[in-house]
């Protein structure tokens, strides 16, 4: 949720400042958020989804899977922390020992009680904007993945995929990517 004081702007400088509270903290245009400590379907979602990735990753030396807390800087008033990023080989030099400066190619979000409007509309469109290529809203509550993909026109969603269905997540960005929704939520 952002802080209450719509006037004041934090850039990173103030970010850097922030308390190492176990909270994540984020920069949204300036405007403070924070969010608390997810749950244990959120982190298991969370967990399942980066070893899927990251032995597929790693295995085809693709790039590097991250996951949170690591600071993407968009801009100086724009620092947010996915739950899980993806960055292609080609691209490595926007990863610091610090933070990523840029947009990373893929990242996921893992929807929560307290994330779900800023993770579904507000992190969206800052995505968007600064050119993330392909976005991942997974709802653990409802075993959905939405999948996103940056187009002229600003990001088309092009999948909604469902455990029930028994849907297979793929992207272009890692091919021959086959995650299995039933895999991601167990």
């Amino acid at each position: 949720m952002p802080t209450p004081n719509p006037q004041t702007k934090f850039t990173y400088e103030d970010y850097q400042l922030f308390p190492d509270d176990g909270k994540r903290h984020e920069l949204i245009d300036g405007d403070h958020y924070v969010t608390p400590s997810p749950t244990f379907r959120h982190q298991r979602v969370c967990s399942n989804l980066h070893r899927l990735l990251s032995s597929f990753v790693h295995e085809k030396r693709l790039g590097h899977v991250l996951t949170v807390p690591f600071d993407v800087v968009l801009s100086d008033l724009d620092v947010l922390q996915p739950d899980l990023l993806f960055v292609t080989s080609a691209r490595t030099p926007i990863i610091t020992e610090k933070n990523i400066q840029g947009p990373p190619d893929l990242v996921i979000e893992i929807l929560s009680e307290t994330t779900r409007r800023t993770d579904e509309v507000i992190k969206r469109k800052q995505y968007e904007r600064f050119g993330v290529s392909e976005y991942w809203i997974v709802d653990p509550e409802l075993e959905t993945v939405k999948v996103y993909r940056l187009t002229g026109q600003g990001y088309q969603r092009t999948a909604e995929l469902a455990k029930e269905s028994s849907d297979t997540l793929s992207t272009p960005l890692l091919p021959n990517l086959q995650l299995p929704l039933p895999a991601i939520f167990e």
